[in-house]
């Protein structure tokens, strides 16, 4: 695994676990019901407070921890969670008996790691998206949740869309034939540049544990800006590949079917916004062994994107996303009628992910809407498109042996 630093991680795991029981016998807090899920959130920024807010509104389940770098943070997520116990390291959190799932919300770079953890220690993990910022961390956890039978959900939300389990559904009844090509993208434009979130001029050494968050990522002076804003700079983030790429690459190879690509290219720069590390526009071609390629496209600097489409060789899928539309066009050499069906959509995308998640946690079974199987295939694909960005290269994986060729 492409983890440095790794001497952060070491420590007194006992003495982790003994802090974490003692801080919950000193709260008062105890395990839930029988029949709700004790749940806690590692991370309480943008993504993480959601997700909070959303937990503490259902009945199902009981938030019995929260988990933040950053001081201010934590206070908030506590009185979210009607006061249950706050933890600077994670780690104390994923020590409480009485948790059974764990949402993780961090930056990338520490999703590899925080998700293994949580697995090893017995828990189901909701692991924002994407899986891993390098593909042999989400091979990792691929491999730990499958030794230890444990669900993991990825949080990208389009997954619970119905238009893509449809769409799925009649392309393994044969009504394209055989796939040839599909295209899809993420495009959005802000003026004052995608990620330049506010800075919290209150921030110091003093409130926001700064070797924390660093963790696996190269060692670095404090520096708020990268703390804020961090899908900025390679080293916590993948940039739109992670951030954006994975969201509808998820979704896309729902009915696609996910496989191992054998060879990624990559191109785009930073045409814009020069504050950052990441490129601004970026555009990839992943092939596939079944011999289907698919193109990605996104950009922070227009937001006219591709529409989402499958191609094969008798009719061409055009998904109309949110909307719930989806229409079959056959080819003209085939002829046919055109299929239109107007599937509908979930009121919340997240929430219905999250009771996705919450369910298959309570029957024990792992096949959740964006599992390790999906998650793991697809990250493959978005850190070789970042590879080849960066190296400017065209990249090559094996697929039976899982690993990338020189």
């Amino acid at each position: 695994m492409p983890l440095t630093r790794r001497d952060f991680l070491a420590g007194a795991a006992a003495g982790v676990a003994s802090m974490a029981v003692a801080q919950e016998e000193k709260t008062g807090s105890a395990p839930p019901p029988s029949d709700r899920l004790g749940v806690g959130v590692i991370g309480c920024g943008g993504q993480g407070s959601h997700h909070l807010g959303k937990l503490v509104r259902n009945p199902k389940v009981a938030v019995v921890g929260v988990s933040d770098v950053y001081a201010p943070r934590l206070e908030r997520a506590r009185q979210t969670a009607a006061q249950a116990p706050g933890f600077r390291d994670y780690r104390q959190l994923l020590a409480l008996p009485s948790l059974d799932a764990v949402w993780i919300a961090t930056p990338d770079h520490w999703h590899g790691r925080m998700a293994i953890d949580a697995l090893e220690a017995g828990k189901d993990v909701y692991l924002e998206k994407p899986m891993a910022l390098h593909w042999q961390e989400a091979r990792e956890i691929h491999r730990v949740a499958k030794r230890l039978r444990r669900v993991v959900q990825v949080g990208s939300q389009d997954c619970s869309r119905p238009i893509y389990w449809k769409a799925r559904e009649l392309v393994r009844a044969g009504r394209l034939g055989k796939l040839v090509w599909s295209q899809t993208s993420i495009c959005r434009n802000l003026k004052e540049g995608d990620w330049n979130w506010g800075i919290d001029l209150d921030a110091s050494p003093k409130n926001l544990d700064w070797e924390a968050f660093l963790g696996p990522a190269p060692a670095r002076p404090f520096d708020p800006e990268r703390f804020f804003r961090w899908r900025k700079y390679w080293d916590y983030s993948g940039g739109i590949a992670t951030d954006l790429y994975v969201h509808v690459l998820h979704a896309l190879c729902i009915p696609i079917g996910p496989e191992f690509p054998v060879r990624v290219m990559a191109g785009g720069g930073v045409y814009v916004h020069t504050d950052r590390d990441t490129p601004d526009s970026f555009f990839t071609v992943i092939d596939y062994p079944s011999e289907h390629s698919v193109v990605v496209a996104g950009t922070q600097c227009n937001e006219q994107g591709l529409p989402i489409v499958v191609r094969g060789h008798e009719a061409t899928m055009y998904l109309g996303g949110t909307g719930g539309e989806l229409v079959v066009r056959p080819e003209r050499i085939f002829g046919g009628e055109e299929l239109k069906l107007d599937v509908g959509d979930v009121p919340d995308p997240i929430q219905s992910h999250h009771d996705n998640f919450l369910d298959c946690v309570r029957r024990r079974d792992p096949r959740t809407n964006c599992d390790v199987d999906l998650a793991y295939r697809v990250d493959v694909a978005v850190d070789l498109a970042v590879e080849s960005w960066r190296k400017y290269k065209v990249c090559r994986f094996d697929p039976a042996r899982e690993e990338e060729l020189a």
